[in-house]
């Protein structure tokens, strides 16, 4: 059982925090054959978030995520994202984002802007957050909540690979949501 505990706002959360994989997901979401929507998320990642609760504007995040963790629920789809028509595992393994500004827009929202590398290419990416709220878990960690999420052109990424559909339309659509929840735990 937690307990919530003080941190209610975002200056209140000064501190260095490892993202809990276990307790997080990383995950997106793309339209297929244009009636319906796939979703999936990577499995393996690490991130530190660093929070200035003095001057959030100096606050750093940083995320890797391993893209062989990519998964769909299907075997087949995951294999065809790992291949060169998508994320080209072989030769770019990683997915990273690196901050490059923090801007808060409300005392428990945020704006973190950063560069988005997927397939080599690198592109600035504002990612707006919601501070979910912070507690004291069983074991005595400092645990803060965040959610957020974007959209991006997988275009952009050089992911260009597609099949017309008999109908009309595309079967994979350009525009991707990408999804955070995240649980992080302060460390000492």
């Amino acid at each position: 059982m937690s307990t919530t505990t003080a941190p209610s706002a975002l200056t209140e959360l000064t501190g260095t925090y490892e993202l809990d994989p276990s307790h997080s997901r990383i995950g997106f979401v793309a339209r297929h054959a244009m009636v319906t929507k796939v979703r999936g998320q990577f499995n393996e990642f690490a991130g530190v978030v660093v929070v200035d609760g003095a001057d959030l504007a100096a606050s750093t995040a940083s995320l890797t995520i391993q893209a062989a963790s990519i998964d769909t629920r299907n075997e087949q789809r995951d294999g065809h994202l790992r291949s060169n028509d998508f994320i080209a595992l072989e030769e770019h393994p990683q997915v990273t984002f690196v901050s490059t500004g923090v801007v808060a827009t409300g005392p428990t929202s945020l704006e973190l802007t950063g560069d988005l590398t997927i397939k080599g290419v690198t592109n600035s990416v504002t990612v707006p957050f919601e501070f979910e709220g912070a507690a004291t878990d069983p074991f005595g960690n400092q645990r803060v909540g965040f959610e957020g999420s974007v959209v991006i052109n997988r275009k952009d990424y050089g992911i260009t690979w597609n099949a017309a559909l008999e109908t009309g339309g595309v079967l994979v659509s350009e525009k991707i949501t990408l999804e955070f929840e995240i649980s992080a735990i302060k460390t000492a």
